[in-house]
């Protein structure tokens, strides 16, 4: 009897061990992706982040598509860049889901897509208070970029 209850208590610390493991990861998945703690409060990575005070959720530019990582440095260097035309263009924020500033405030800069024929949906827009803006489906959603991590 004494070595079935001692099975028992292993197996119940087992599953114990297996479910906070399980909650663990969904909850850092929720925080990597969403950009947001559980209580959807900007995740920890916004300290000290300009634009992070939008509401937006704040992302590191190492958790983006490898290509935003390579924008960026070309908008530090000043290009050259892959879609000259359109690379640099001031971004209007018609859409508003960026904080409301005057005409000239932000601008735009492909990341390409691969496999894309075009310039594909990805950009990086940039702030003159020195915020960094990444969106993914093309003005209709935006994280802020830690360019630090």
């Amino acid at each position: 009897m004494t070595a079935s209850r001692s099975r028992g208590r292993i197996t119940a610390a087992l599953v114990g061990l297996v479910v906070l493991v399980v909650v663990g990861w969904f909850v850092r998945t929720q925080v990597v992706d969403n950009g947001t703690s559980p209580a959807g409060s900007p995740a920890s990575v916004s300290t000290g982040v300009p634009g992070a005070d939008s509401g937006l959720p704040v992302r590191t530019l190492s958790a983006l598509p490898a290509e935003a990582a390579s924008t960026w440095r070309l908008v530090q260097r000043g290009g050259p860049f892959p879609y000259p035309r359109n690379d640099g263009a001031v971004f209007e924020n018609r859409e508003q889901v960026l904080p409301g500033k005057g005409s000239g405030y932000y601008h735009e800069y492909t990341v390409p897509t691969p496999g894309s024929p075009d310039r594909g949906l990805r950009r990086l827009v940039t702030g003159a208070g020195h915020e960094l803006y990444y969106t993914g489906d093309h003005y209709r959603s935006f994280v802020v970029v830690d360019a630090s991590r």
